[in-house]
C-alpha cells in the first residue's frame, strides 16, 4: 500500500461510502490514515463523545478539512456525559474554516452566545436546528447579520425563537434560498410577511405550525391585511409545504399560491380555509408542478373562518388536470375525525386527474370514494408504477385482483385495508407482476397469503389501531 500514489489511495477511499468501512480502512496503514484525514470532510457525532469539547477538538485537528458535521443528542441522559455546549461551537468556529454546513439536533445546552461564535465561520451556508430551547431570535439575529453566505436556514421546534428581528433583516438583506420554520411556537403566519423582498430569493420554504397550539395561537389578523398589500414574488420558489396553516382568502398564504411559475413540488397538510379558487389558482400559474400532496382537515371549528365557505370539490382536481401537464405524484388524504370532511372528491375527479397526468405515484389516505370501479378503470393507467391505499375500506379482494392488469403497475402497498383478504392475493401469485408489495395492518391478510406475490415482501400485523 505504501507503494501505491497518492491519487489512486484517494480513490479508493473516495468509493467507500459506508463510514464504520472507512474507518477500518482508516487502520490499515499510514498512507490510508494520512488520506482519510485529509479527505474526510463530513462527521456525524453526539452521546458517544465524552467528553466532548476535547474530543472535538481532537477530531477537528486530526481531520482539517470538514464542511459537514451533524451533531445529534436525541436519546440523551445525564449519565451520557456533558453535551457540547458554546465553548464546544467556538471549537468549530475556530478550527473548522471550511465548514460549510452544520446541522444541530438536541443540543440544549447551546445559547446564543455559541451562535454568535458561528459568525467567524465565513463559509457557513447551511444550518439546521432541531429542538434547541435556549436559542431566541437574538442568537439568530447575530447569525443571518454575520454569516453572510447563509442560504439554508431550518429552525425546527426552537421554542423561544420569536420573529423579533431577524426575519426582517432577511426580508432587506438575506440570500436564504431554503427556509424552514417547524413547530416554532412564536411564529405565525402573519410574520412571514416580514420576507418582504426576500421572497423573490426562496426557492424552498417548509412552515409548520405546532398542531397543539394551533387552536390556541391568536393569528394576528393585523398582520395578515399587512400582508395583503405587498406584492409578493416567488418566482423562483420550487417547493412549498405548509402544514397546520390558516389559509385566508386573497391575502396571506392564499395569495402565495398564486404566485410560484416554478414550482414543482406542494405539500398541503391540514390547512384550514383552503378552497378551489386556492388550487385552481395553483394549477393555473404552476404548469411545472410535478408533486401534489394534500391532508384535508375534518375540524372547521375555528370561528375566524366561519363565514368563509370551505369546500374542496372535483373542481380543483380538474383544473390541475388540464394546467398541470408534467404532474407525476399525487397524494390525497383526508383526516380521520370525528366529523366528516365537507370537502368531497368523488371518483370521478380522481379518475380525471391520473388519467389525464403522467402520474406514476399515487397514494389514496382514507379516500373512501375510491372503491373496486376506481382499480378497473385505473387499470388502463399507462404510467402508474407506485400504489398505496391507506384505509381505503371500500376496495376489497375484486378490485386488488385487477393488478395484475396494470400495464406498469410494480408497487402496491396496503395499510389498515379491511376489505382485503388473502382471496385478493392468489391472482397474483407467481405472476411476476409486482417488484414490491407491502402489507401492514391489514386484518384479513396474512403472511401466508402474500408468499410469491411480488420479488419483494414486506409484512407487519399490529390490529392495535381497531381498538
Amino acid at each position: 500500500m505504501e507503494d501505491l500514489p497518492d491519487q489512486l489511495i484517494w480513490e479508493i477511499l473516495r468509493r467507500i461510502g459506508s463510514t464504520v468501512d472507512r474507518n477500518a480502512a482508516s487502520l490499515v496503514c499510514k498512507c490510508l490514515y494520512r488520506a482519510d484525514n485529509e479527505q474526510r470532510c463530513s462527521l456525524r457525532f453526539g452521546c458517544g463523545l465524552d467528553p466532548a469539547n476535547e474530543a472535538l477538538s481532537a477530531l477537528c485537528a486530526r481531520f482539517p478539512n470538514l464542511a459537514k458535521i451533524e451533531i445529534t443528542y436525541a436519546g440523551w441522559m445525564s449519565k451520557s456525559g456533558k453535551q457540547l455546549d458554546d465553548h464546544g461551537l467556538f471549537i468549530l468556529s475556530e478550527s473548522c474554516p471550511l465548514l460549510t454546513d452544520l446541522t444541530l439536533s438536541y443540543c440544549t445546552f447551546v445559547t446564543d452566545v455559541g451562535l454568535r461564535c458561528l459568525t467567524s465561520c465565513l463559509k457557513l451556508s447551511s444550518l439546521k436546528l432541531n429542538f434547541a430551547p435556549r436559542i431566541t431570535g437574538c442568537g439568530i439575529l447575530s447569525l443571518v447579520t454575520g454569516c453572510r453566505d447563509l442560504t439554508v436556514l431550518h429552525l425546527i421546534r426552537c421554542l423561544n425563537v420569536c420573529s423579533f428581528e431577524w426575519l426582517e433583516h432577511i426580508g432587506k438583506y438575506g440570500r436564504i434560498e431554503d427556509l424552514g420554520i417547524r413547530n416554532c411556537r412564536s411564529i405565525g403566519e402573519g410574520d412571514l410577511a416580514k420576507l418582504g423582498a426576500s421572497w423573490r430569493k426562496l426557492k424552498r420554504l417548509q412552515f409548520e405550525l405546532d398542531s397543539n397550539y394551533r387552536y390556541m395561537k391568536v393569528h394576528d389578523l393585523s398582520a395578515v391585511d399587512r400582508w395583503q398589500t405587498q406584492r409578493i414574488s416567488c418566482d423562483n420558489m420550487v417547493e412549498l409545504s405548509l402544514v397546520n396553516c390558516i389559509i385566508n382568502p386573497g391575502r396571506g398564504l392564499s395569495s402565495l399560491l398564486g404566485k410560484c411559475k416554478k414550482l414543482e413540488k406542494i405539500h398541503l397538510d391540514m390547512c384550514l380555509g383552503i378552497r378551489d379558487s386556492d388550487i385552481i389558482n395553483l394549477s393555473r400559474n404552476s404548469i411545472n408542478l410535478k408533486y401534489f400532496s394534500l391532508r384535508v382537515p375534518s375540524d372547521y371549528s375555528l370561528p375566524l373562518l366561519m363565514n368563509n365557505p370551505m369546500r374542496l370539490t372535483d373542481e380543483s382536481l380538474k383544473a390541475m388536470a388540464q394546467n398541470c401537464p408534467l404532474l407525476e405524484e399525487v397524494k390525497i388524504s383526508f383526516c380521520d375525525g370525528e366529523f366528516p370532511s365537507f370537502s368531497s372528491f368523488t371518483l370521478n375527479g380522481i379518475l380525471t386527474l391520473v388519467q389525464t397526468c403522467p402520474v406514476r405515484a399515487l397514494v389514496l389516505d382514507r379516500v373512501d370514494s375510491f372503491n373496486d370501479a376506481g382499480m378497473e378503470a385505473l387499470s388502463s393507467a399507462q404510467y402508474l408504477e407506485s400504489l398505496e391505499f391507506v384505509r381505503c375500506q371500500e376496495i376489497t379482494d375484486e378490485g386488488v385482483q385487477l393488478a395484475i392488469h396494470f400495464p406498469r403497475l410494480n408497487v402496491l402497498r396496503l395499510v389498515k385495508c379491511l376489505g382485503v383478504s388473502d382471496d385478493g392475493m392468489k391472482p397474483l401469485i407467481g405472476s411476476c407482476k409486482l417488484e414490491s408489495l407491502v402489507v401492514e395492518d391489514c386484518p384479513q391478510i396474512s403472511l401466508r397469503g402474500i408468499q410469491g406475490v411480488a420479488k419483494s415482501v414486506s409484512y407487519r400485523q399490529d390490529l392495535s389501531w381497531m381498538y
